[in-house]
């Protein structure tokens, strides 16, 4: 069996707000491994963005283990390992999108015209050449996600955490915001696994995880 990308084991995450202790995540017990497809079913709260923030390092649990086997350690992760989608407008105002695309890139230290030519390719593979010297206040909302998929996407990372990355678009522009992800990792060993509330986007995961009040149960 390959390396995990990520095993979290009894993590727990806690907030304090207002003077009361609040449970976001609770002993959640998981791991991803290369080419996995999941989704993270739950309602608004339940805490999936607590568990995608703390599996790509973005936040650190209160309780519990998590590690990454196959990238290394926690100071070590790098955007060329992890790729990222959020459910909210991610973009600069003040970049063009394939400026947006490349800023990952020159931040894990990628020389300028290497992380340029990257930026542009990922733009082709979703079909976005065309708006690359665009700003993001010209583009649609769903050109502006698929510009995010594209930033995922650029550095050929190893996993990519989408943060309900259909959540601010109708129904069919979300089904062609999935189409252009899966269709980008098709015969690709890196991983995925999308929080979402919409069935018809995690029907098509290979595996479902759902979350409710912050217990994740996982399928396998």
């Amino acid at each position: 069996m390959p390396e995990q990308l990520v095993q979290v084991e009894n993590v727990g995450k806690t907030y304090t707000r207002g003077g009361v202790l609040e449970t976001a995540l609770s002993e959640a017990t998981c791991s991803v491994f290369p080419g996995d497809r999941i989704a993270l079913v739950g309602s608004s709260g339940s805490g999936k963005s607590t568990l995608l923030h703390l599996m790509g390092g973005l936040d650190r649990p209160t309780s519990g283990r998590i590690s990454w086997p196959s990238l290394g350690t926690f100071e070590r992760l790098r955007p060329q390992q992890l790729g990222f989608v959020f459910q909210m407008p991610s973009l600069l105002a003040q970049l063009t999108a394939v400026e947006n695309v490349e800023l990952p890139l020159l931040l894990g230290q990628v020389e300028g015209a290497e992380a340029r030519k990257a930026a542009l390719e990922a733009l082709e593979r979703i079909n976005l050449r065309g708006i690359a010297e665009k700003l993001p206040e010209e583009l649609s909302g769903g050109q502006a996600q698929r510009v995010a998929v594209a930033r995922a996407l650029a550095s050929r990372p190893k996993l990519i955490l989408a943060d309900e990355p259909t959540g601010q678009l109708d129904h069919p522009t979300a089904q062609h915001l999935l189409d252009v992800l899966l269709n980008s990792l098709k015969g690709s060993e890196t991983a995925l696994v999308v929080a979402t509330h919409d069935l018809a986007i995690a029907e098509r995961m290979n595996k479902i995880w759902h979350m409710n009040h912050g217990v994740l149960e996982v399928v396998v």
